[in-house]
């Protein structure tokens, strides 16, 4: 059985992100045994999910652990409770179905460059991938940091309360100092 570590980027984000990056050079610097994937998401979240169902079919027989920054967060929460994964989720959104209306409109995506809507139909494909209580929280590991600009962190420390939660004072939606708990996530996820 192989290792994957499944790297999931934020809202309008792109795997060219610094914590993706820093992520892909540990992993060929101190675990060449493991495969790092981490695409380009799609704009829609209906089809964000299609291309996880399609990365876990190709890996079915492999251990995925997966690390979710925001956007990324919520849709790792997701995987957890359907497939069972470890997952590190970094300033996870909680409620991006409410928090991502202030984008309502016509939207293009800054990394891609690819025009789509935020509508009422993007709400609701959301809201599909929505958990609404974490019945393994064995298998999650909350990174946050309270200077979060983008997110309300207490949101994610209700959520997941009953899995480990990491919460630092400042920093800020980024996570600042990511790079320092690369070794241990490696650690927790396999």
């Amino acid at each position: 059985m192989a290792k994957v570590l499944l790297s999931l980027h934020g809202f309008h984000s792109s795997p060219e992100s610094l914590k993706a990056r820093q992520l892909a050079d540990y992993i060929a610097n101190f675990h060449p045994e493991i495969t790092f994937i981490c695409p380009q998401l799609p704009c829609l979240p209906k089809q964000m999910w299609q291309l996880i169902e399609s990365i876990f079919e190709k890996h079915k027989n492999d251990e995925i652990g997966v690390v979710g920054s925001s956007l990324g967060g919520y849709l790792a929460t997701k995987i957890s409770e359907q497939y069972e994964s470890k997952v590190v989720l970094i300033n996870p959104a909680v409620t991006p179905y409410l928090l991502l209306q202030i984008y309502a409109g016509k939207q293009i995506h800054p990394c891609t460059g690819e025009p789509y809507f935020i509508d009422e139909s993007y709400m609701g494909q959301l809201k599909l991938l929505d958990v609404e209580s974490i019945t393994k929280p064995q298998n999650c590991w909350v990174l946050l940091q309270q200077g979060d600009q983008v997110l309300d962190y207490q949101q994610a420390v209700n959520k997941y309360q009953a899995c480990k939660i990491t919460c630092e004072v400042g920093g800020d939606h980024s996570f600042v100092g990511f790079e320092r708990f690369i070794p241990d996530i490696i650690r927790f996820l396999y």
